[in-house]
Parts: structure tokens; sequence; C-alpha cells
């Protein structure tokens, strides 16, 4: 593709000139600022914060194509954000290596909730093979005690994409993308260990038009959640564990909540992962929401607890009252040639709400083994309404 494209042309043609950056290795047109000529010093040690600040505000001001440039090194960063709106197109190119602060206290009084975020931009490109290392070890400790900031945000982003990053033990959260529209995330490795507190890979919410391709997620929470307000999400070709699996929700827990609309997710493999696919919402949900038009396709399951999961009993803290049924309403989900083997004695469970039973709920070519300790149980649904077709092992309770 022709290095030289217009600004119009991006405008309207951005995810394909995107992915022909990426796949090409290309430096889009534009000037370029280096945060070593801003006075980062990239020692590992040195706070580089106000060269990272100063290097963005200055590409930002740019009316056409900006980059700004992280080459190799350690930089000690953040809080930091990148802030727009800015003049053009703008390219993070990231080759180097940032580390998070391990102070707690200068993410407080004034509480920071991403360590490095982006916000209100048009037109954003982050990619380049770098590491984002949020030095979670110190802070996990806290985590009952304090809110630990997320490592990576993405707010009111349009036209954006992130390619071939690393993150890497977030303090909480590895990546949030909020309110976004036309979003893609591709080649990315997120690691935290299996034990680590609320270290969940990625959270979509509020969002639209968002893809996850091509990336490898082992956490200590879920790998990718869904939450409310997003629509047309598609997650294919991830590679999940350990974790808690790729889960929609917990939805219905507070008022006004938006629907979520448009999920596919397909050709994935979880391994060794506590869930696999699940929805999830609050018992006692203050006010009415909807989840439908889902599908889940083409899975592999190995060694995985919970294969395939509707809890909407779920109230993590036992305070929620037994008596008001969920009221978010889940209807045409559709499970599809789900394969693998399983620990914990029932594969499927199909829990949904007394009040607003679930609906057009279907099970197709489900081939799952069990490999427990214990005596294998039937599926178990409750207030299902749904079909199966083809083989379904074990069999079918719809």
């Amino acid at each position: 593709m022709d290095q030289y494209l217009s600004s119009k042309f991006i405008r309207v043609c951005l995810p394909l000139v995107l992915l022909s950056v990426v796949v090409n290795g290309k430096t889009r047109n534009g000037v370029v600022f280096n945060v070593k000529d801003f006075g980062a010093v990239a020692n590992g040690l040195t706070n580089d914060t106000e060269a990272f600040d100063a290097a963005w505000k200055e590409a930002c001001a740019v009316k056409g194509n900006a980059t700004l440039r992280i080459p190799e090194g350690t930089y000690m960063v953040g809080p930091i954000m990148f802030e727009g709106p800015c003049n053009g197109f703008m390219e993070v190119q990231l080759k180097g290596l940032l580390l998070a602060p391990t102070n707690l206290s200068v993410f407080y009084p004034e509480y920071s909730r991403n360590w490095i975020e982006f916000r209100h931009l048009n037109n954003l490109l982050v990619h380049g093979g770098g590491i984002l290392d949020g030095q979670g070890y110190s802070a996990w400790p806290s985590h009952h005690l304090l809110q630990l900031p997320y490592s990576l945000g993405f707010n009111k982003v349009i036209n954006g994409a992130i390619r071939g990053i690393s993150l890497v033990n977030s303090k909480n959260l590895h990546m949030e993308i909020f309110a976004c529209q036309n979003f893609s995330v591709k080649s990315l490795t997120i690691s935290a260990p299996q034990h680590s507190p609320n270290t969940d890979g990625i959270h979509i919410g509020r969002s639209t038009n968002i893809t996850v391709k091509d990336t490898i997620i082992g956490d200590g929470d879920d790998c990718i959640a869904i939450l409310q307000g997003s629509t047309s999400v598609i997650i294919s070709n991830v590679m999940c564990g350990p974790g808690h699996g790729i889960s929609v929700g917990s939805l219905g827990g507070r008022p006004r909540e938006g629907d979520v609309v448009g999920l596919t997710v397909k050709n994935c493999t979880f391994t060794g992962t506590d869930n696999g696919l699940r929805i999830k919402t609050w018992q006692s949900s203050p006010s009415r929401s909807f989840v439908s038009d889902v599908l889940f396709q083409n899975i592999l399951m190995r060694n995985v607890s919970n294969p395939i999961i509707i809890d909407q009993h779920y109230c993590p803290h036992g305070n929620c009252n037994p008596s008001t049924p969920s009221k978010v309403k889940i209807s045409r989900v559709q499970f599809d040639n789900i394969a693998g083997t399983y620990r914990n004695p029932v594969a499927v469970k199909l829990v949904c709400s007394e009040d607003y039973p679930c609906s057009d709920v279907g099970l197709g070519d489900i081939d799952l083994e069990y490999i427990g300790d214990s005596k294998p149980e039937p599926n178990s649904c409750v207030n299902v309404q749904g079909y199966s077709n083809g083989n379904v092992k074990p069999a079918s309770c719809i």
C-alpha cells in the first residue's frame, strides 16, 4: 500500500490502512517524535513520564500524521494519560519496555484508574512489539484494601488498533476498552500468574464494533470479559489459560445497564481454565437489560473445570436477595462445535432467571469428555427454553 496516502483516504479506509501498516512493518509518513529527544533516559530507574508527556503533546498538535516513538530501552513511566483530541492520525511505535511504578502512592490521592491511558482520540495505532510491565507483585497483597490501577486503558477512542504488544503482571486488569468504536486488538500476549488477584486480560464495556484476534492470554481472572453496553464484538483465535475463561458479564449489578447484543467467540482454545464459556448475571439485578445474538463456535477445551455455563444466580459475596431473580433476559445464544475435556462433574450448566427464562438457547455438536476424579453428572438446565441438534455429549438437557 502506498505509504503516502492522503489524510482523507486514511479517514475513510482506516481499518485497511491499519492492517497494511502492521503487516508491512512500515512507519506511517509523518513527523516522528522520539521520547529520547525529549529527555527520556531509559535506564529503568529515572522517571521518564515528563518526557513521554511532552513528546505526546507535540505529536498531538501536528496537523496530519504523527508518530510517538519509544525505542528500545527500559523506561520507568506513569501514571500517564495520552489525551486528545489530536489534529491527525496518531501512531505509537512502542519497542521498549515500560515499567509501572511500584510505589502505589503515585496513583493516589486522586485515584488514577489506569497506569497508561489513551483518551478522546480518533484514528490511533499502538504497535511495535514492546512490553508493558505492571510490576504487580508488589501490589497484589493490597488488592483487598485498595482499588488498584489497570495497566492500559482505551477510553472514547474511535477507529483504533493495538498490535503486537505484550502486557505482563498488571496490578489489576491488564487492558480496558471502554466507550470505544471500531477498535481492533491483534497479536497481543497477556500474562500474569494463575493466582494473581483480579488480573483479567481484557475488559470490553460500552463499546461497539470491537475485534480481538490471534491473542494469547493467561492470568488470574477472566481472559476476556464482555461487559454491559457492548455490541458487535468478535473474538477469534484466542488462546486462554490459565484464567477464568471468556465471560459475558457480570451483568445486572447496577441500574440502567446497557445491553450486550451481537457477540461471536470462535476458533478459541481454553487450557486449564476454571471456566470456558460463561454468561453471568447478578441474582438481584435492579433493572432490566438484555443479552442476545451470541454465538460460541469451534471451541477446544483442554482440562477445563466448567466448559459451558449460564449463571443467573451469580452472587459472589453472598449478599443477594434470593427472592429477587435476575432481570437480565438472555436469548438467542448458540453453543456450536464445542469439544475437549473437562474436570468438574457437570459439563453444561445453564441456570437461568425464574422471572425471565432464557430463550432460544441452542446446543449443537458438543463433544466433551470427563477426566475428573468423581462420578460425572448429567448436564443441568433450569428455566431454559431452547433446542439441541447434532450430537450432544454429555446428553443435552434442553
